[in-house]
């Protein structure tokens, strides 16, 4: 077991505040963003301590499209360009079926990916680039960061049941991540 795995196997333990339990009756918007590359800023200004950055990221909440800092008594509106969080890091144990992919984020939240943190990308309609994501709870997803996906590009393997397909096993799930069309190799 390597250092991450440890570290998320820990964190499953790990309590997080209810926030899906807290129904505050005041909502007010805040100016608070979160950019495409993981930095929050607070009044157009970066917040630099990471501890603020790590206890404001524990009580995130997704609404449909929106995303709120919630307590129990106040609900706060903020702005998420992408997605709140950023896979930073990735570790893999084992391999083929009993392969394990660690992800940390940057703020700490270290999620095996599997059934309760699926992988999927997304591609630009205009230029095709992908966009690839990892559930770390509750709709809250982390960008992967693009030399940790060049990483997870290495990994790569044809689908059990559709060798058109490719991508990644970790913890016995499979998780496309493209596809290759014969029309486009012919």
């Amino acid at each position: 077991m390597g250092p991450l795995e440890r570290l998320a196997v820990a964190a499953r333990d790990e309590k997080v505040p209810p926030v899906n339990s807290w129904q505050p009756a005041t909502q007010r918007d805040m100016e608070l963003r979160i950019s495409r590359d993981g930095a929050w800023h607070y009044l157009g200004s970066p917040i630099e301590r990471p501890s603020l950055v790590r206890m404001l990221s524990r009580v995130l909440k997704r609404e449909g499209e929106d995303f709120f800092l919630v307590s129990p008594t106040e609900k706060l509106r903020i702005e998420v360009e992408d997605a709140p969080f950023l896979a930073v890091e990735l570790e893999r144990t084992g391999h083929g079926k009993s392969q394990r992919l660690v992800f940390r984020t940057n703020v700490d939240d270290v999620v095996i990916a599997g059934s309760a943190h699926p992988l999927h990308v997304d591609e630009d309609l205009v230029s095709g680039e992908p966009a690839p994501y990892i559930e770390v709870r509750d709709g809250l997803w982390a960008l992967i960061n693009r030399s940790v996906y060049y990483e997870l590009a290495t990994l790569i393997q044809p689908a059990p049941t559709a060798p058109n397909e490719w991508g990644v096993i970790s913890e016995e799930c499979f998780f496309k991540l493209g596809s290759l069309d014969a029309s486009e190799h012919a």
